[in-house]
């Protein structure tokens, strides 16, 4: 294990657990504004993640993994282990952006944000991958995000 990520890991779980455990919302102020920031701070995160849908759409995977923090600081959660760093985490969607690649329909239901600090969010949502008329698969996400250069950049992915 990466001496940083010894660090790292429990950090994110503590973050996570810590937003878990409170009341579910759309969006809470965050801690520097009030109601009004809150919610254009929500629909800020709530368009990235559109944006991130129609770039896994259209089929553009550099698009798509623009959304993520660059450097080997950023995870991504799946059932086989944790990812990090941009290259593991774009060598696991690649085969679906490849020629013949199954990549179904993305988009995103029931987005929560909840404010950390300033310039780190938490959000929830629900993601659905659809084929025609048909759902083939859904589930939650949660993501970490930073704000970083001046936009809005994903640190830690749980995806499942």
């Amino acid at each position: 294990m990466r001496p940083y990520n010894r660090l790292l890991l429990p950090l994110a779980i503590a973050l996570l657990a810590t937003a878990a455990s409170c009341a579910p919302r759309r969006a809470a102020a965050p801690v520097s504004g009030g109601g009004s920031e809150a919610m254009r701070l929500h629909d800020e995160l709530t368009s990235m993640l559109a944006e991130g849908a129609a770039a896994w759409n259209r089929g553009d995977l550099e698009a798509f993994m623009a959304d993520y923090l660059p450097g080997e600081r950023t995870s991504f959660v799946t059932n086989q282990g944790v990812l990090h760093g941009l290259d593991e985490i774009r060598s696991r969607y690649a085969p679906r952006f490849a020629p013949g690649g199954v990549r179904d329909s993305l988009s995103f239901e029931r987005i929560e944000t909840d404010w950390l600090a300033p310039g780190v969010a938490y959000m929830n949502a629900v993601y659905v991958l659809s084929r025609g008329d048909s759902v083939v698969a859904r589930g939650p996400t949660s993501l970490v995000l930073l704000r970083h250069e001046g936009r809005w950049r994903i640190v830690h992915d749980h995806s499942s």
